[in-house]
């Protein structure tokens, strides 16, 4: 009895250990599956953000060869600034994080709760790194510039850009309330508005093909279009990468926008003039976002803060006033406005607004879920779609972000001449 005892035993502690075996192997592949997806995720965000970045540089190199001798003092030094720019803003951000987490500024990623991940210390408030990068090489460029009035419209986009990030970098520091960031947007609007040498006229549709002067009306809207862009960027937040990679995609589509003007311009013309500035301003704008982007991604290892989505949205304002194109900009914020409207009931108190309002992460899953109760276009997507992982859903929303824009694109150069007959 005793041999037969024991062998019976050995059979049963080999089934367990072939059991166990089984089960850390199929643990092991599941996680090496899911280890894979991750990669393949990360590549084709890589992708999607490579592709943005050479298709407008590709056309950069285009346009070079039909500006003239005064244009190109100009500009070539921008793009090499803008590259110089790059360089500093991904190699300096390591480097500036470790001094937030030294004073304080620093939390969790909310959207990884009960990871690894989610026990981190992430620095914030790192926006403050691409926007002093950002100003310092446009006082630097005035060095390229002699004309007086495109230095005066230069030292007001200066002037508001600076207010805002100070605003924002506030904003991480002090946890201001909301009539602060309807307020101080407006008053750093003003250099903007007095720097505005363009027509207040505005051409009705057909029937009607009126020219309407608006006078104040016309400045009341680009105060509100101010207003509007430095917060649209920083209500459509939440996951890793998302207000950086928005910003990036609207960037370039002013940028591409900006470089067909110029190149089918008129040259010596006021209209080319205007766009050759706005390009002046948003070249360097995407070259610093880029670089604070490769740190920002998923998994991010550095928080934005308020910092760069007032930065990235008084920017988007100064090109859009000042380069005289702010109806065509708002063409490539339609998920932004969506997101507002969405956002009203809350934004206004009708249903209780809480201080984030982010999908929910489920830890069994690993995917984000949609949270009913808060109003975004974030949880709307996940809502017609489903749970997702949070690296897949930010590339889903920039490539809606760029189907988008490819839409405005098609308003504004196919619907509208045939709209207005021109």
């Amino acid at each position: 009895v005793l041999p037969q005892q024991k062998e019976s035993n050995m059979e049963m502690r080999n089934r367990e250990e072939h059991k166990h075996d089984g089960h850390c192997h199929h643990t092991h592949g599941h996680q090496g599956g899911k280890t894979q997806r991750r990669l393949v995720a990360h590549e084709g965000f890589a992708l999607l953000v490579g592709v943005i970045f050479l298709v407008p540089l590709g056309l950069l190199f285009v346009v070079i060869p039909n500006l003239t001798v005064q244009e190109a003092v100009k500009f070539v030094p921008m793009i090499l600034l803008s590259f110089v720019a790059l360089f500093l803003t991904n190699r300096l951000i390591p480097a500036v994080s470790r001094y937030t987490k030294r004073a304080g500024l620093h939390g969790k990623d909310i959207n990884k709760k009960s990871t690894p991940e989610g026990e981190k210390d992430i620095a914030e408030a790192l926006g403050i790194v691409p926007a002093i990068i950002f100003l310092t090489f446009l006082i630097i460029s005035q060095l390229f510039r002699s004309d007086s009035n495109d230095l005066i419209q230069l030292n007001a986009a200066l002037l508001s850009t600076c207010m805002m990030t100070l605003l924002g970098f506030a904003d991480d520091v002090l946890d201001l309330p909301w009539r602060f960031k309807l307020i101080l947007p407006t008053v750093a609007s003003l250099p903007l508005l007095v720097a505005y040498n363009g027509s207040t006229y505005v051409l009705l549709p057909p029937p009607f093909s009126w020219l309407v002067n608006l006078g104040f009306l016309y400045y009341g809207y680009m105060a509100l279009l101010a207003i509007f862009c430095t917060n649209a960027i920083n209500i459509y937040a939440g996951i890793n990468g998302i207000e950086v990679g928005q910003s990036f995609v609207v960037g370039t589509a002013i940028l591409i926008h900006n470089l067909v003007e110029v190149y089918y311009g008129e040259l010596g013309s006021v209209l080319r003039g205007q766009h050759l500035f706005s390009l002046m301003l948003i070249v360097p704008f995407n070259f610093v976002s880029l670089g604070l982007l490769v740190h920002n991604r998923y998994p991010s290892r550095v928080f934005i803060g308020d910092t760069y989505c007032y930065f990235a949205g008084m920017t988007f304002a100064v090109v859009g006033i000042l380069g005289h194109f702010s109806k065509t900009m708002m063409l490539f914020f339609i998920p932004q406005i969506i997101n507002f409207v969405l956002s009203i009931p809350q934004l206004l108190g009708i249903i209780h607004c809480p201080r984030h309002r982010l999908p929910r992460y489920n830890p069994e899953t690993g995917n984000l879920e949609c949270v009913e109760n808060h109003f975004t276009l974030i949880n709307a997507y996940l809502k017609l779609r489903g749970p997702m992982r949070e690296d897949l859903l930010c590339t889903n929303l920039l490539i809606l972000q760029i189907l988008t824009c490819g839409f405005g694109f098609f308003l504004r150069y196919f619907i509208a001449p045939w709209v207005y007959g021109q």
